[in-house]
């Protein structure tokens, strides 16, 4: 007989590797909305005082996922995706 995995929730995913994703932490949401990346988290992305982050989220209905990308990092992803595309329309 097959032994039937049991299901996690979020919580019991803390630290486990989800492909390439992976829950480093917890936080929590102040009355004024604000949070606190841990210093761990802002020194593996590099975050200093001062950078601005883009946020980005995915959800139809519901906003089910939330990640932040350093604004100089954006720039750089949108500036490669749509150069190439406009450099063919302004040909025309």
């Amino acid at each position: 007989m097959a032994k039937q995995k049991k299901k996690n929730s979020g919580c019991a995913l803390l630290g486990k590797e989800l492909g390439c994703c992976k829950v480093e932490s917890l936080i929590s949401v102040d009355k004024r909305g604000q949070m606190v990346l841990p210093k761990e988290i802002r020194d593996k992305a590099g975050i200093r005082p001062g950078d601005k982050l883009a946020i980005v989220s995915w959800g139809k209905e519901k906003t089910c996922c939330i990640s932040l990308i350093k604004a100089e990092s954006l720039a750089g992803m949108v500036e490669e995706m749509l150069g190439p595309i406009m450099g063919e329309i302004l040909k025309k």
